[in-house]
């Protein structure tokens, strides 16, 4: 099943639930527009290649248009429809007026130079130029592309306007979001995706009240999201006791050392090299299966399968990458009493924080880290309690619970704004 499969049994899942206008999930489960781009980019070599890229925007009923573009050799259409569609999800389901898009190009960015990389993007912004803007479609990073390709993307746009970012196009730098700070990025935003979702889990924890020392937390992913996550978990008192890369994990009885394996990550380009008394080496396979209370997905998609939800051994997933978890595995994961806070609502503290910088442009004022921080923990906590009290309302799991959140306020604007 494809991912924009997985993400219409969703909708049609939580549709069923609440009883969602027809009309409205009709409107849901289709992209309002959808963008493909030949790119010709002037290659360091002399010679001309052409790359492919698309910007799906799935809804705006509720905003501008939100959400990052990737680079990826395995870019498709299928996949950018999927996700912009939970990018709509998202938003709605923090309550944030924005609306739902994505994009991407079919590269691998590892072998292009950075002049080929800047002109790769600076190209893919003048043939997106018309469809996006600071009220219209704003951008963020993804997969393999950055702050400073998003300083590039802002640049772009600007020179295409006719304005100077520094000067009376400033809120011209709300086009996109992710910048570096001194190109009118927001502080917090490195950390935004991995903070939500703590905010989120430390909530659920207080519920049932789980106590942290005790809690042992294994992390697909040691990347920008998990690594993050570990780090801040562990200042809570929780117990690291596993974790993985794209080639492979560690995992221990006891709270690994993360300085010293962040060490390791950084000098040898893995944690497979971690050595420490304890520690044993194990695939990203088996990493899933551990023995752990907390397993937090901060990987890819479909990590978790009908193959093998089953040998899930911990008590609770939280989901800090996209699409984790199939709708098959959910039912699994579900008749087993496996609690899954959906990526829909655990890692959407990325774009909450983009959205706080499309504030700070437009004002042409910005935030210190604290405030950012707590305007995020203010949306996190509020969301997470709409979603819980969603669950106990209609008796489903958070995933179904936070689709339904979502949904209702869609339909909402969507009827107020008298859009059908």
């Amino acid at each position: 099943m494809s991912l924009f499969e997985n993400t219409l049994k969703q909708i049609e899942k939580a549709a069923k639930i609440m009883s969602l206008d027809p009309e409205i999930k009709s409107v849901m489960s289709v992209p309002q527009r959808e963008i493909e781009v030949s790119l010709p980019v002037r290659m360091d070599n002399g010679s001309l290649r052409i790359f492919t890229g698309f910007r799906v925007q799935h809804n705006n009923a509720c905003g501008p248009y939100k959400g990052g573009f990737r680079y990826h050799q395995q870019v498709d259409k299928g996949e950018v429809k999927a996700l912009s569609a939970w990018m709509t999800i998202k938003c709605s389901v923090v309550g944030i007026p924005l609306g739902g898009a994505k994009g991407g190009v079919i590269v691998d960015p590892k072998l292009l130079s950075e002049g080929e990389l800047e002109r790769l993007t600076r190209k893919y912004v003048q043939l997106v130029a018309a469809n996006v803007g600071p009220t219209i479609d704003v951008p963020a990073p993804d997969v393999n592309t950055t702050p400073k390709m998003m300083d590039w993307f802002a640049d772009e746009y600007a020179k295409i306007q006719g304005k100077d970012l520094n000067g009376e196009g400033f809120a011209l730098k709300g086009v996109v979001t992710g910048k570096t700070l001194p190109n009118g990025g927001s502080k917090g935003r490195g950390e935004a995706t991995a903070q939500g979702g703590c905010y989120v889990l430390h909530e659920y924890a207080q519920s049932i009240g789980m106590e942290p020392a005790k809690t042992r937390v294994v992390i697909q992913g040691y990347g920008n999201a998990g690594g993050i996550a570990a780090r801040l978990l562990a200042a809570d008192g929780y117990s690291i006791t596993g974790t993985s890369d794209s080639q492979g994990g560690v995992v221990s009885d006891k709270a690994l050392d993360l300085p010293a394996l962040t060490a390791c990550k950084t000098e040898k380009k893995s944690v497979v090299h971690f050595a420490a008394e304890g520690v044993k080496v194990v695939t990203n396979e088996e990493l899933l299966e551990a023995d752990c209370d907390i397993l937090v997905l901060a990987a890819l998609e479909n990590q978790v399968t009908v193959d093998n939800a089953d040998k899930i051994k911990a008590k609770m997933i939280l989901e800090l990458a996209n699409g984790p978890v199939t709708p098959e595995a959910d039912e699994i994961l579900a008749k087993k009493g496996i609690i899954v806070i959906p990526d829909i609502l655990a890692n959407a503290g990325g774009v909450t924080v983009s959205y706080f910088e499309m504030l700070q442009n437009a004002a042409n004022k910005y935030w210190e880290e604290d405030e950012v921080k707590v305007k995020l923990k203010d949306i996190m906590v509020k969301a997470w309690q709409e979603v819980k009290a969603n669950a106990d309302k209609f008796k489903c799991t958070l995933r179904e619970a936070a689709f339904i959140t979502a949904l209702a306020r869609i339909e909402a604007k969507i009827k107020e704004k008298k859009l059908i």
